[in-house]
């Protein structure tokens, strides 16, 4: 598991295109029967992903987390971006179609990845957090999470929002997770721009072709810098930076925030004017 600390704005400002994606940037999440696992000291959070192929994938232990197992003190949301997969959590199976998420809280011991098929493996991508309360598991599908549509064609940001994990979703410590697709025509992400000192943010993209791009924004507002990004990255968004931007095509990604503040609608917005 890769360990990422802190880095303040000052640092952030100065930084190259080379340690801004070193230190935000979170490549390669989809490996073939590999668990990829980053630890970022912001809010603590584990960022993770796996593609199980031809073997179900443990969620191993890890020393740095000097616990008996894996969510002995953590939460952890999981949402699938592939093809059909299940999620085992101490013998209960979760089936997960593209889309779907399932919630594992506090406590759970024994949890395993697998896809139903190796030729259309599923992607899951993984966001935990630390937990001082036991929550129910529970899986939700894309159509139970309640979508709401969102933008406008004139403003290339026609988008739909899927929320799972939330104060009127499946309840959690301090995780809140869902994701966005924006429609065909539309490239823009997260418009308007907004921060939230409260809590940090984690985004991860998918259904991006292999020829094109996302160019994320981040920064403070009025000192902005950009990561170039590919299909299956993450990039993690500290809580006084932006996180918005355009890809050269339309895309998926997920959202994945912890920190003090649980409430989905606790955002400072940005003029765009004002972004420099």
């Amino acid at each position: 598991m890769q360990i990422r600390f802190q880095s303040s704005p000052k640092e952030v400002s100065g930084m190259t295109t080379a340690e801004l994606r070193e230190n935000f940037l979170v490549p390669e999440l989809m490996k073939a029967d590999t668990l990829t696992l980053v630890y970022s000291h912001y809010d603590r959070v584990i960022i993770g992903g796996v593609q199980p192929l031809q073997q179900s994938v443990p969620l191993h232990n890890e020393a740095e987390l000097r616990a008996d197992y894996f969510l002995e003190r953590r939460e952890l949301g999981i949402i699938n971006v592939g093809g059909a997969g299940v999620v085992t959590a101490d013998g209960v199976k979760y089936e997960l179609d593209k889309l779907d998420t399932v919630y594992l809280g506090k406590g759970t011991r024994e949890v395993s990845f697998a896809s139903v098929s190796a030729v259309n493996p599923a992607n899951f991508f993984l966001m935990s957090t630390t937990a001082h309360h036991s929550y129910h598991n529970r899986k939700m599908t894309k159509e139970e999470a309640a979508p709401v549509n969102l933008g406008e064609k004139a403003t290339a940001n026609e988008r739909t929002i899927y929320k799972y994990i939330h104060q009127d979703g499946i309840q959690s410590c301090q995780l809140v997770m869902g994701l966005t697709v924006l429609k065909e025509g539309s490239v823009w992400n997260s418009v308007p721009p907004h921060t939230h000192t409260r809590r940090m943010e984690v985004y991860f993209y998918f259904d991006v072709p292999a020829q094109h791009r996302i160019f994320h924004l981040m920064g403070e507002p009025t000192e902005t810098r950009h990561i170039v990004m590919a299909n299956h990255e993450a990039v993690i968004s500290p809580p006084w930076s932006v996180h918005c931007g355009p890809g050269t095509t339309n895309y998926g990604f997920i959202w994945a925030m912890a920190g003090e503040n649980y409430t989905f609608t606790d955002m400072d917005p940005v003029a765009i004017a004002d972004m420099k």
